[in-house]
């Protein structure tokens, strides 16, 4: 299908939902992945795709949703949309989002990194806090046990939902301390140790200013990424959102300043591209958000199952060209299957 360029001018609409939101709560909750669909669709096209779609799955629902497609009798509609031949290929973009390594990367990002490289330079600091978050991923559960390493993780999410206090955190990492990992996770964890002034800074900030962007919850990532993705080129871009809670006035101007030539929230360096509207529609209005909500669900569950070792190869392979290549994953295994290949551009 060729790929669609709606007529707004020099601005690219793109249609976007997602799935396996749950706000800032990356640990312990309903979800372990979150996905980020965008569509570049006309309405018209969206509207036949969920034509076409309810003519194949012929349920009575007034509303169809992933969950739908999902179903073990409705999977040739599945492949039929993911396909080469469907209607989204070339035109759909996912962004993937493993929360514990979200989490994990946070930890490092917003306290150890505060104090090992302050004084860097954003790529430099980026790539040294990218490959401690990659240590502590795999490391850390094996260094520390399980259970304690949930806990920890735990903790420190409340901590940045300002759910607890420092002190309950930093009892959190005295008992991981308690465990004498050495090596390079013992490093990291003496550095968390003289993070605590920076965590009590960032929850005081989030107690000032309820509305800050939210570090922890992973739409915000998402957006942006999108933006990156479609504004390829210097080419504006304007998204069309389902309704989300996180996404209020205040975060969406912020979010606009983050693709401008001063942006001081939420990134340390501006982004490529340029967003120039971020506009909420309920997405039964919206046949291009439906479509984007339906590919963000499938996205999120074949996604999660290739995680937790129980994934389809056949709907795995479907789904790889769609997946953006800078999203959040820490483990290998699933991503080499679930990273797109090289030179792939759905």
């Amino acid at each position: 299908m060729q790929a669609e360029f709606p007529s707004n001018g020099h601005i690219l609409e793109i249609a976007c939902d997602e799935s396996g939101s749950e706000g800032g709560k990356l640990i312990g909750g309903n979800t372990d992945v979150f996905a980020h669909a965008g569509v570049r669709l006309s309405a018209e096209s969206a509207a036949e795709c969920i034509r076409e779609t309810r003519d194949r799955i012929r349920s009575p629902a007034t509303e169809y949703k992933a969950n739908h497609l999902l179903r073990e009798k409705h999977r040739p509609v599945l492949e039929w949309l993911l396909g080469p031949l469907g209607p989204i290929y070339g035109n759909a973009h996912v962004y993937l989002i493993d929360k514990t390594f979200f989490a994990v990367g946070k930890v490092v990002d917003l306290l150890v990194g505060e104090v090992a490289y302050a004084a860097d330079t954003a790529p430099r600091r980026d790539r040294q806090a990218e490959a401690m978050a990659v240590t502590l991923h795999r490391e850390g559960q094996r260094a520390f046990g399980r259970e304690r390493w949930n806990a920890f993780l735990e903790s420190f999410n409340d901590l940045m939902r300002a759910k607890t206090s420092a002190d309950a955190f930093f009892r959190t990492v005295d008992v991981l301390d308690l465990a004498g990992a050495g090596g390079r996770v013992g490093e990291i964890m003496e550095l968390l140790r003289r993070a605590r002034s920076h965590a009590d800074s960032f929850r005081a900030r989030l107690l000032d200013d309820p509305e800050m962007m939210p570090a922890l919850d992973p739409l915000i990532p998402a957006i942006v990424q999108a933006v990156v993705h479609w504004g390829e080129g210097g080419n504006p871009v304007s998204i069309v959102h389902d309704e989300h809670n996180a996404l209020t006035d205040k975060r969406i101007a912020q979010l606009k300043e983050m693709f401008g030539e001063s942006h001081p929230t939420g990134l340390r360096h501006a982004p490529t591209g340029r967003l120039t509207s971020l506009r909420l529609v309920d997405s039964r209005s919206d046949p291009r958000v439906q479509v984007a909500d339906f590919l963000a669900g499938v996205a999120r569950k074949i996604a999660s199952d290739e995680l937790n070792d129980r994934g389809d190869a056949d709907l795995v392979a479907l789904l790889r060209p769609y997946v953006d290549p800078s999203s959040v994953w820490g483990d290998d295994r699933s991503w080499s299957l679930l990273g797109p290949p090289p030179g792939a551009q759905p």
